[in-house]
């Protein structure tokens, strides 16, 4: 819901202390309870967050986990996580983001996401409706098994390790978009690079010092590049057709945070 690891923890700090306050016996349905009162919390946040990304310097990538490789076999739910689809929630607005999360990866009911917005399940109902249909027009056209993308991926380290630009050429699409996030603290491009001889003639500057390594990102496969051992940038990829449709490249160093540790997703 929020794109954030450290949001997402301090939304349930919040939830817990919270917990610790209440008389137990005066709750009726302690589920809904804590979901009620996480959404509204992770909505409060969401809030500020979008002030704040207004004004943040470059392009804005979801934080990036590192997640176990069982999570990337599960089509459904690495795709509900993944940078790609995290992307395209940021283009919901609060409530919208809130209801279609709750509805579409927790199967919620209408009348519980209700009483956790703070709305009718009437217009729940709508505001799903709409949430769905406007993702629908902006997630990728087809789920692209792990088998592919780690394909493409496994590629794309090789190429870029030896700078063969031929091989980039191949496993990169013509209209491929590259985004880096380094948040005004570390170096980072400003703007969408598009299309590959534009991305191409970028990642051909990577110098010989820096380690790519395969990991498993939100779901995905993905790379990691250290420089003097340690994590320097993650790069999540798109794929489509075989090639490698977007690169989004997370630099800040604030959001890397939680990239040395593994996180388990599950249904």
């Amino acid at each position: 819901m929020l794109g954030s690891a450290a949001d997402a923890e301090d939304v349930l700090q919040e939830t817990w202390l919270r917990w610790k306050g209440v008389e137990l016996a005066e709750i009726r349905d302690r589920r809904a309870y804590l979901v009620r009162i996480v959404t509204r919390q992770a909505l409060t946040r969401l809030r500020a967050l979008g002030r704040r990304r207004e004004s943040y310097v470059g392009p804005w990538l979801p934080e990036p986990l590192l997640t176990t490789p069982d999570v990337a076999e599960d089509v459904e739910l690495a795709d509900s996580v993944s940078i790609a689809m995290l992307l395209v929630l940021e283009t919901l607005g609060p409530t919208e983001r809130a209801v279609f999360v709750l509805r579409e990866v927790f199967d919620l009911g209408y009348d519980e996401i209700a009483e956790a917005v703070g709305k009718t399940a009437a217009a729940v109902r709508q505001i799903a409706h709409r949430a769905r249909a406007h993702v629908a027009a902006r997630r990728p056209r087809e789920a692209v098994s792990a088998v592919e993308t780690r394909a493409a991926v496994e590629a794309f380290r090789r190429a870029t390790e030896t700078g063969d630009l031929q091989r980039l050429l191949d496993v990169l699409a013509p209209d491929v978009v590259l985004l880096t996030d380094g948040g005004g603290v570390v170096r980072a491009v400003l703007e969408p690079i598009t299309g590959v001889d534009a991305v191409t003639a970028l990642l051909t500057r990577i110098p010989d010092t820096v380690v790519i390594e395969p990991a498993e990102v939100n779901g995905r496969p993905a790379l990691l590049l250290r420089v003097g051992g340690e994590v320097d940038s993650v790069i999540g990829v798109q794929v489509r057709d075989g090639r490698i449709q977007g690169l989004y490249v997370v630099r800040n160093p604030e959001k890397l945070s939680a990239i040395g540790r593994e996180t388990t997703l599950r249904r």
